[in-house]
């Protein structure tokens, strides 16, 4: 997860966003200091929304939103997230759902699914 609250980081293991498979992408949803974080509306993201990632290479991936969904930490879906596509695919994930004061964390994550529609 990356330190700072504005910031995506992508996971490194994984493909990079553009290359077939499922590029993966984490960020906070908010902090208790500054608020709402680079991901804090990710869970709204409806079918069809378009995401642009800028890639290394100065070209830029467009993603469409499959679907966005909510899950409890203990069922995270991790083949669904990691397992291997026939495409290019991404998936951004932040905490979302209740605040467990106690844990300090949230108990959810929101998972966002899309796949690749074009490469400028």
């Amino acid at each position: 997860m990356p330190r700072d609250y504005a910031l995506a980081g992508w996971y490194r293991p994984g493909p990079t966003p553009g290359e077939a498979g499922p590029a993966v992408v984490v960020g906070h949803v908010d902090s208790a200091a500054d608020g709402p974080a680079v991901f804090f509306r990710l869970g709204e993201l409806r079918p069809g929304a378009e995401v642009l990632v800028e890639r290394a290479d100065g070209r830029t991936a467009v993603f469409a939103v499959d679907r966005a969904a909510r899950y409890p930490k203990d069922e995270f879906p991790t083949r669904e997230v990691y397992g291997p596509t026939d495409h290019a695919a991404l998936r951004l994930i932040t905490c979302g759902g209740d605040f467990d004061a106690a844990s300090g964390h949230y108990r959810d994550n929101i998972v966002a699914f899309a796949r690749l529609v074009d490469v400028r």
